[in-house]
């Protein structure tokens, strides 16, 4: 078991030493997406990046119970329980029930993320199916005093936890500057105080989606849900708690809060935040118009893309930056992603043609090495990508006779190639299974390697040339001809 893994943990906002509270055990909880519309590209890299470590803790010996919920229900249009539910606004438009918007919208999440080739989790909660361990909870934050009851809505009472607890410990924000930027409460606002948050929301007669509950017809609060479901599946304290950077703030300060006044312990011991996505040097929102979804960003149907792109593709470029760093989209990054990802499985696929020698020119050891010791300095992925570099440089220098590997050696870089390639970072060749392509240009090459040897070089050029205007790039080697896209 690995225990060299140091991650940043927002919490103390520095990188520790990554202790589990019951090694080899880790329970790690995400905060999903809120089915009410396609999920975005801020959300998968936020997802991709859990993956990223779900699977390297799973590689160094942890065994990894991996919660990620489905928020379906409880969650307003604005942060401080204003506005519309979102699902039931959604369904007016599509002129669906709450439920089936739902329904269509987690389908919608799981596709784009099997594109993606990410893991699912080892459990996936909605917020719909634990309305009971939400009340349950909200019960036992009122019985020791830190939220009220009006009219059918609880709050929760940040002032009087505030008294015991340290509100700001995930963000450091100053207590009295957030009061002071909270506008005053007006006349039709219940709560007593400006940060109170609704725990418990009385429903409206026409509120499709509504249960019962000891203060009446209601549905829960956004926050609730995550505290309840962690605390369910990883217990009142467990070992890491991930999520979107934009959560910290409000989301996750606001569980946190919930979790110390239900149980009196702080739930998670790292905290971990991936940043946002921007699109040529500016955020990316809708409301900017430079946002755009998943399938946009395959097919290229957007008017900021100049083609599309592949989902490893897209899943490689979103690898090359660091998970706490903002990530910037571009036609121009995406293209050096794109030559860069076929690169790399262009030299993976020249594997099982190496020769191998009596002599050896290569360290894989050391290689192996360098690759874990990015991966254990908090998850660092461009560094392990540049790394694999090294291995493709080894595996083109003895394909083209420039160098000799041993059996033994070309058995571990096999290894390091499946390890970290595709179980860690989670990457596939996308045309390994297109066996019809395959053997139809296995064929076209021969027929160009018997026009070379019988000099009909008019023959091998045209082939050569033909394959390239439709995007096949051939690459002539000592051990023969491979293809790859160009």
């Amino acid at each position: 078991m690995n225990t060299g893994l140091q991650l940043y943990n927002t919490l103390s906002r520095k990188k520790e030493v990554f202790q589990p509270l019951n090694a080899p055990n880790v329970g790690m909880y995400v905060c999903g997406p809120t089915v009410y519309s396609d999920v975005h590209l801020g959300n998968c890299r936020t997802f991709i990046s859990f993956d990223l470590i779900f699977r390297y803790l799973k590689y160094s010996g942890y065994k990894v119970r991996y919660v990620r919920n489905i928020t379906d229900a409880g969650h307003l249009e604005g942060d401080r329980d204003e506005g519309d539910d979102k699902f039931a606004k959604r369904a007016k438009l599509e002129q669906l029930e709450p439920m089936e918007i739902v329904q269509k919208y987690t389908l919608g999440f799981h596709d784009v993320l099997r594109m993606f080739n990410t893991l699912p989790p080892s459990i996936e909660p909605t917020a719909t199916g634990h309305i009971i361990e939400q009340i349950e909870m909200i019960k036992v934050i009122m019985a020791n005093g830190y939220a009220y009851e009006i009219d059918g809505n609880v709050y929760f009472d940040v002032e009087k936890y505030s008294k015991e607890y340290n509100y700001t410990i995930l963000t450091n924000r100053n207590l009295e500057d957030m009061l002071n930027n909270t506008r005053e409460l007006g006349g039709q606002d219940e709560k007593r105080g400006r940060l109170d948050f609704a725990l418990w929301i009385k429903a409206k007669p026409e509120t499709l989606m509504q249960w019962q509950s000891p203060w009446g017809m209601g549905f829960p609060g956004w926050h609730i849900e995550c505290s309840a479901m962690s605390a369910k599946y990883l217990g009142s304290e467990f070992d890491i708690h991930g999520g979107g950077m934009d959560l910290a703030a409000t989301h996750h300060t606001n569980e946190i809060a919930q979790s110390e006044a239900c149980s009196h312990k702080q739930p998670a011991r790292y905290w971990m935040h991936t940043n946002m996505l921007t699109v040529n040097g500016t955020r990316m929102s809708k409301s900017a118009g430079n946002g755009f979804l998943p399938l946009e960003l395959f097919t290229g149907a957007h008017p900021l893309l100049k083609k599309g792109y592949s989902p490893m593709t897209v899943k490689f470029f979103m690898l090359q930056a660091h998970y706490r760093s903002t990530l910037d989209f571009s036609n121009d990054a995406l293209d050096a992603s794109e030559k860069g990802f076929r690169r790399l499985m262009t030299a993976v696929s020249l594997l099982d043609k190496l020769q191998v020698s009596e002599q050896n020119d290569f360290d894989i050891d050391a290689l192996k090495e360098k690759c874990i010791h990015a991966m254990d300095d908090d998850f660092n992925s461009p560094i392990l990508i540049a790394e694999l570099f090294e291995a493709v440089r080894m595996i083109n220098t003895v394909y083209d006779g420039k160098g000799k590997i041993s059996a033994e050696a070309l058995a571990k870089l096999k290894q390091l190639v499946h390890d970290f390639v595709f179980d860690i970072l989670g990457l596939k060749d996308e045309d390994a299974g297109s066996n019809d392509l395959n053997g139809v240009l296995e064929m076209v090459i021969d027929i160009r390697t018997e026009a070379k040897a019988n000099k009909d070089y008019a023959t091998s050029d045209r082939i050569r040339i033909g394959l390239q205007a439709l995007g096949i790039q051939l690459k002539d080697g000592k051990e023969g001809t491979t293809w790859s896209k160009a």
